[in-house]
This record gives structure tokens, sequence and C-alpha cells, in this order.
């Protein structure tokens, strides 16, 4: 299986020569009105000298815009929205579940030219382990020898990519770390995730600059939190297969059948836009309690408590956004807010341009109640894969649901996430199947053209 590399919305440069690749980033969006909360979490492999983060934003940052966030912030959304394997009892008997218990709660932390190239130094600040400078540049080419003559050793061939962003006049967030700052693993620089926020009618997400670093295909995964599910306006736009019944043998293999599952979808769908999450009220805004102790999610399967879900709508950028006050309104503008993931896999010569996102009418599936994808009056889709099982009494204490007769079954979240290919965030999962893609279903795919040929389970035996 090939490796796969993550694309984020810009490059890094450095003072070294050698190759740099980013291999895993994630990209949160909050969106309201014209106001845009960008964060991002990027992985970078390369020399330990001092290297630089450089992504193109629409107007000048000043320090007050620019936040570092704890990284356990990307792991919290890649919980709530990562395709979820369940599984699916039959119905039976289980008492009352107990009151909730609330979650705990953390409180929220917090170069001059040598001569005129046409840059402007129009900020410069730090931030966490990041020292900052906001550039303004006339010309691409002046832009790209001022990072060269600055010691950045930038990949070839960047001025053709600078270009559009210099002509549309965007100005460029260069964020340089101190390597004396950083702990490297494994060669891997373990960095601060960024957060920064802006103003613009337009919505988009600056990418073309990632393909420098690209060592092939590259996967990009977005979460836009606003108050309307999101697509993207310039690509096709799928979603990815849902409510599929799996094997029995299929648990110990989610990791690669999942990554099988995109890999036909993407193969069958070129260019496109895959949406792997779309729910209203996933993301959890502070001191609201709703069922099983989990604040403000709604999805079922929900994942379980986390310490970060008090602060998470502030963290990811609820607190700057237009007329939401106090935390009474932040709470209801999260509840109300919808969480879109969407899953892009692209190369070199398969993006020319950045990726515009538009609102779009709300869509369910992935959900016991509703078969098959389509409109809906509110967000309720997943990428939901079922395992069922005979009705067992114990799960009914262990998961603490119940509460009669199970008309649908117990549905149990595997706590599936992109972990399962171990450490590096969103890297695609390089988990071998041990069985082929068709035996591990039970429900044919017929959008990508998959008959199943896994065996159903043997119904249970009665007492």
């Amino acid at each position: 299986m090939p490796a796969w590399a993550q694309a984020f919305c810009g490059f890094y440069v450095s003072s070294a020569g050698a190759e740099l690749f980013n291999d895993a980033s994630m990209v949160v969006l909050m969106r309201e009105g014209t106001r845009t909360v960008l964060s991002m979490q990027n992985n970078y492999r390369g020399p330990t000298e001092n290297f630089a983060l450089v992504v193109p934003v629409p107007v000048v940052l000043k320090e007050e815009m620019v936040k570092t966030l704890p990284k356990e912030v990307f792991s919290r959304i890649d919980t709530l929205a990562s395709p979820r394997l369940v599984e699916d009892f039959e119905a039976g008997e289980c008492p009352p579940r107990p009151p909730p218990v609330p979650s705990a709660r953390m409180e929220s932390g917090g170069g001059g030219m040598a001569r005129d190239l046409g840059v402007k130094v129009e900020a410069k600040f730090e931030v966490g382990e990041y020292e900052v400078v906001i550039l303004s540049a006339k010309d691409a080419l002046g832009l790209d020898i001022w990072l060269r003559e600055n010691k950045y050793k930038i990949p070839g061939g960047a001025a053709p990519l600078l270009k559009p962003y210099v002509e549309g006049s965007w100005k460029f967030f260069v964020a340089k770390v101190n390597a004396k700052k950083v702990t490297f693993k494994d060669g891997q620089a373990v960095l601060s995730p960024l957060r920064f926020h802006h103003d613009s009618e337009a919505f988009t997400l600056p990418v073309r600059l990632g393909l420098m670093n690209s060592s092939g295909a590259q996967d990009l995964i977005v979460t836009v939190i606003a108050k309307s599910r999101y697509e993207a306006a310039n690509l096709k736009n799928v979603t990815v297969p849902t409510n599929l019944q799996l094997t029995a043998t299929a648990p110990s293999q989610f990791g690669g059948f999942y990554s099988e599952l995109l890999k036909r979808t993407f193969s069958a769908n070129a260019g496109t836009a895959v949406t792997e999450f779309a729910w209203e009220g996933a993301l959890p805004p502070p001191r609201v309690m709703t069922r099983q102790g989990i604040y403000g999610v709604t999805c079922d399967p929900c994942p379980p408590p986390h310490p970060m879900d008090d602060p998470m709508a502030k963290y990811l950028g609820a607190d700057v956004l237009p007329g939401l006050k106090d935390d009474e309104a932040i709470a209801k503008w999260a509840r109300e807010a919808t969480m879109t993931r969407l899953h892009l896999r692209y190369g070199k010569d398969s993006l020319t341009d950045d990726v515009v996102l538009k609102a779009v009418e709300p869509i369910a599936g992935g959900v016991p109640e509703q078969a098959k994808t389509g409109p809906a009056k509110t967000n309720r889709f997943q990428g939901r894969y079922i395992v069922k099982k005979p009705f067992d009494p114990n799960m009914c204490s262990r998961y603490g649901r119940g509460g009669g007769p199970a008309a649908g079954g117990n549905v149990v979240p595997m706590g599936f996430n992109s972990q399962l290919a171990g450490e590096g965030g969103n890297t695609a999962p390089s988990v071998a199947l041990k069985e082929p893609f068709e035996a591990l279903l039970i429900t044919d795919v017929p959008e990508l053209g998959v008959k199943a040929t896994g065996k159903p389970p043997a119904p249970a035996k009665k007492k």
C-alpha cells in the first residue's frame, strides 16, 4: 500500500536544504458572517534547524488575532467527526440508565529587507514557539527572493504558486519556529496547533501552496463549524457510503476497511470532496449538559466524555465570532451550529485552485432510522458501520443504554478514529486487511459497484 501524505493550507520553508514533507494535518474552520477562524494542526518532518510555516491570508493579522491551542482540541474534533464502528445488539430488556455524571472541566489558557523587493513586514510578534511575521508583497518573484535571502530554502517553483495570492492582494502569515523550543519525536516536530481569525467575504481555504511539500497524493481533512452544512463549491461532492453492515471479523480490521472504502470512493469519484460527517449540535459548548454527561453532543453514537468538552467552542474560535458576547450566547450558537467534515485527496496535477466553501441544505444518513442518505430538516449524517450481535444484558450496565425494550438495538461506540493507524493525527490507516474487502461486507455498496460476500451472523439461540 503506498504511503499517504496529508495536505495543509500553506507550505514549510527551512534554513536547511533537505526536502520537507508535512505528513499529517487537520484544519478546523469556524464561520459566522464574514468572520473565519482557522485552526490547524500540522506535523513537520525534516531537519531540526529553524523552519517556518507560510500561509496566505486575506488581511494583515494582528498579534491578538493569533494564538496557540492544546493538541487535545484536535484529538477531540477527530473523535467527534470520525467514522464510527458500532455494535448493534438485538432487542432486549435493560434497566433504566444511571443519572448523568458531569465531565471534568479544563479552563482555557490561553525582517528587514536587504533591498526593495516589494515585500513589506506588516506585523511582527511571538506566540508560543512561533515567531510570526505578516508580509505583503507586490511581486511573487520578489517574495520568493525575500524568503531565500532571509535564509529560507523554499521548495523550487514557489513563485508561480505565490503569484495568484500576490495578485489578489493576499498577505502572508509566516510563522517561524524556534527549534530549541520544540520537541522532536522520531524526526517529527511536535508543534502546537495555531489559530487565527480574519474577516473576508470569500470563504476559501488556500491549499495550493501545500502541494510544494507533497511527496505524492495528499489527504486533506477539513472540519467546518457554522450555522449550515458546507461543501466544496468548486469540486464534485459525495457522501461516504454509510449504514453498512460488517462481519464479526471486521472490527479488528476496521482501519484497513475504512481506508479501502475511502480509496474506492475517491477512485469512483475523481476530483471529489467526500462528506464524512455533518451534524447539528455536535460541538460541545461551554457549560451545557445533555444526555450521558456529554456537553452539547447529541450524535448517535456519541464518544465518551472528555476533559476538553467544556471549553471546546471557545478554543476553536467562538470567543471571537461577531455577536457572541458571553458564555450563554456562545452555548446557544454551539448548540445550533453544524459540524461538517470534508475529506479531499489530490496530487500536484489534480488540484488547480484553492478550495472554495459554500453553505448547502441539510442531509441525514448513517442513523438507524434512515436507510439511505438524503435531504432532511436537520443535519444528522455520519459514516456508520455496524456489527450485529445477539442481545447481551451485560451491555446495559457497561454502556448505560436501555430503559425498556431496545427497539433498534443497543448501539455501542467502538472508539474508531485515525489513531488506529498509530500516531500522526489523520494519516491514513496502514492496517492491512486479512480478508478481501468484499468479504468484510454483509451489505452491498451499490454506489461503488461492490457486492458483499460476507456471511451474516447466525440467529441468536432462543433460551
